[in-house]
């Protein structure tokens, strides 16, 4: 079954149920206020009569008082406390035929329904004690027909029945209306997915009015979903391209060296060794860039983090020791505490800052400096070089991939402008920042602002 008839059948559904209890409550209300209206009518009558009544005077006068009450198919009657009709007067014999004589020391006041002409109908008798003093003398004992009730009930009914009915016509209308409304961006979104897996290109959704209801804000998540969708596929693209043209020069080199040997043999000493340590280091480069790829795409990848205290004063110092006996460099380690301690993937947090150290070293000759800092909120790390530096409008360009400021230089370092994007989104996965801040010939800074 669609969304949309079940949206339909459910309000119809609902509507009706609601409209029948508001029907029962006005049919019961009508009923109450009606016949209380009768009964406050019958009751100021008998208070009337008994004021007036004298039980004393002979009953033929009694009776032509009473004959002055009557309404339409009514009676009025006396009664003893023996049970004993005095005085009995009607205009209606079979209303009287139905409804017996009662004695009775309190007012009271009931309905009864009685079978006359050929249907039923209301019947409102009221019995209210005649007193002298403290003494109960009798019962007087009021009753008529309400006239009209049963056809008027037939009536409401008629017209509550058939109100509901249109109620649920108009429903079923209006509800297959206000579906087709709330599905209409539900369906232009399966039709473009629909469009997007038959062509496989991204598709925003056409958004002709501005609702601004849940089902707005749904098509613009999906046109932002969409939107990103393109980026990634863009980046991705970009990466393949960007990735084969970087292995394009490698692999030439490769394959001309290559070449030149098979041609000329090894009998040339000397070509056969130039050639020999070229084919090495382009493969060595493409080694290294291999593995910055799969550090990439398993940093991209890989977005849950192994949280836990790391402690950043013995971590630095682990990185400090190793890396200047590799490099042989001067590395200096500046703390304002000791320990700093966050909640952070020490692995992932150690590779950044290989990264940044490396960089410095290999784009600096002076010493390196690391400073450490901390407050309530963060922990910050500072890497300091005194190289090349960056040029200012190149600064925002570093962190994209391949991106390499000096094409010359990072060719002889073996760089392959991947490192920054690794660091930027690996601190981005720790929700940080990254900052660069360089000035050419005077050397980079790079800031490092860790959630703690």
């Amino acid at each position: 079954m669609k969304i949309t008839t079940k949206i339909n059948l459910l309000t119809t559904a609902w509507l009706l149920c609601v409209l029948v209890i508001i029907n029962v409550v006005v049919f019961f209300s009508f009923l109450t206020i009606t016949v209380n209206m009768e009964e406050d009518a019958l009751s100021q009558k008998a208070s009337d009569i008994v004021k007036e009544i004298n039980l004393d005077h002979p009953y033929t006068e009694i009776d032509e008082q009473l004959k002055d009450y009557l309404t339409i198919h009514s009676y009025i009657r006396i009664i003893y406390p023996d049970g004993k009709l005095l005085t009995e007067v009607t205009n209606d014999k079979q209303l009287t035929k139905n409804i017996k004589a009662h004695y009775t020391r309190i007012q009271e006041t009931r309905r009864e329904v009685i079978f006359a002409g050929g249907g039923e109908e209301q019947v409102l008798y009221l019995r209210v004690p005649i007193t002298s003093g403290k003494n109960v003398k009798g019962t007087l004992e009021i009753g008529e027909r309400l006239l009209g009730l049963e056809m008027r009930k037939d009536i409401l009914l008629s017209i509550l029945g058939l109100c509901t009915i249109l109620a649920g016509f108009l429903s079923l209308i209006g509800g297959r209306w206000l579906s087709n409304i709330i599905m209409r961006p539900i369906s232009n979104m399966i039709k473009t997915m629909e469009e997007i897996e038959q062509s496989g290109v991204p598709k925003k959704i056409v958004i002709h009015n501005k609702t601004k209801d849940e089902l707005e804000q749904m098509a613009t998540t999906f046109n932002r979903m969409i939107e990103r969708l393109g980026e990634n596929i863009e980046k991705q693209e970009q990466f393949i391209s960007d990735a084969s043209h970087e292995l394009k020069t490698p692999l030439t080199v490769i394959k001309s060296y290559s070449s030149l040997l098979k041609r000329r043999g090894l009998q040339n000493n000397e070509i056969s060794a130039e050639a020999i340590e070229a084919i090495y280091s382009e493969a060595t480069r493409i080694q290294k860039m291999t593995e910055m790829f799969l550090n990439m795409a398993t940093a991209e990848k890989e977005n849950i983090l192994e949280v836990k205290s790391v402690n950043l004063n013995s971590l630095f110092r682990e990185i400090q020791q190793q890396l200047k006996e590799a490099y042989k460099r001067e590395i200096n380690l500046h703390f304002s505490q000791d320990p700093i301690i966050v909640q952070a993937d020490e692995l992932k947090i150690k590779q950044v800052m290989i990264i940044l150290i490396d960089n410095a070293i290999k784009y600096s000759h002076d010493k390196i400096d690391v400073f450490l800092d901390t407050d309530d909120r963060n922990a910050f790390i500072r890497v300091e070089d005194y190289g090349m530096g960056i040029p200012a409008q190149e600064i925002e360009r570093v962190f994209e991939r391949f991106y390499r400021v000096d094409k010359a230089r990072s060719r002889e370092t073996g760089g392959t402008g991947l490192g920054l994007s690794i660091a930027k989104n690996i601190i981005k996965l720790h929700k940080g920042e990254i900052k660069i801040k360089s000035e050419e010939d005077k050397g980079t800074v790079v800031k490092l602002i860790i959630p703690k």
